[in-house]
């Protein structure tokens, strides 16, 4: 799906080069939007930001770990200073999955806080210090990624389960605190998405099982009412939806896009 619901905004994706993140940069872009990239590492956000630009699209790369405040503080500056002082979407979707097929017994302390450092404090931060720009400008769309482990409990994966259960609180909490700005704060909950990081899932389950990947795999469709793993493609319209317009009078909510895993 493209159009122009994005025309001329400027937005941040953090997470921006690989995977869903890459798809979900593009269809903004698409969408009209100009956009700053951050991930870690520079190379794909550096190449995205040229494929982006060739499209007549503006693109700023700025490798940033979203788990470190003075990076992700140089991040929202370099924007200001990018984009004329204006931000007026965040899409957080950098993350990070943690053990899998993993009994809360074996895990590490060290393991669960990498997890709930990636994925909780990664998407503190960055809402954090777009905050002031969006409340100066009276205005702002926050889009969470959020991940229907959050939505109800997924067995052998305690850390992910839990920093997705406080991506929920985290939305739910900062719409009552950004709402008198007229910033709407919410969260898109994929399913399984096809992408490298669900084959990687799907060999190590594979691996601790004794099973084939395609036995992990075809686990994950029969799970799905549609019989339908879901796509980033399937995602970034989401997100498009929750930047934009269309969603004016929504906030707090869970969005989810997963074949119907959840129901």
């Amino acid at each position: 799906m493209t159009g122009a619901r994005l025309q001329d905004k400027v937005g941040i994706v953090t997470g921006a080069a690989k995977g869903m993140g890459g798809t979900i940069s593009r269809v903004l872009a698409q969408e009209g939007a100009d956009l700053l990239l951050a991930a870690r590492e520079p190379g794909p956000i550096e190449e995205l930001a040229g494929e982006l630009e060739a499209g007549g699209r503006r693109a700023e790369a700025v490798p940033t770990d979203v788990t470190d405040e003075a990076q992700v503080k140089r991040m929202v500056e370099r924007a200001l200073a990018v984009f004329d002082g204006r931000i007026d979407f965040l899409i957080n979707v950098a993350g990070v999955t943690g053990p899998i097929e993993t009994p809360v017994w074996e895990i590490e302390r060290e393991d669960y806080l990498y997890v709930l450092t990636g994925n909780v404090i990664g998407t503190f931060l960055p809402i954090k210090h777009v905050m002031p720009t969006m409340i100066g400008q009276k205005g702002g769309r926050i889009v969470n990624i959020g991940g229907s482990s959050g939505i109800r409990g997924y067995r052998y994966r305690t850390a992910y389960s839990s920093s997705k259960w406080a991506i929920r609180g985290l939305t739910r909490t900062i719409a009552l605190d950004a709402g008198e700005y007229g910033i709407a704060v919410n969260n898109v909950v994929p399913g399984i998405v096809e992408t490298p990081r669900m084959h990687r899932l799907c060999a190590e389950k594979a691996r601790k099982r004794g099973w084939s990947e395609e036995q992990v795999y075809q686990e994950y469709v029969d799970e799905t009412t549609l019989r339908s793993i879901t796509t980033p493609e399937d995602i970034a319209n989401a997100v498009v939806f929750a930047a934009s317009e269309e969603s004016r009078n929504m906030t707090g909510q869970d969005i989810i896009v997963d074949g119907g895993w959840l129901i």
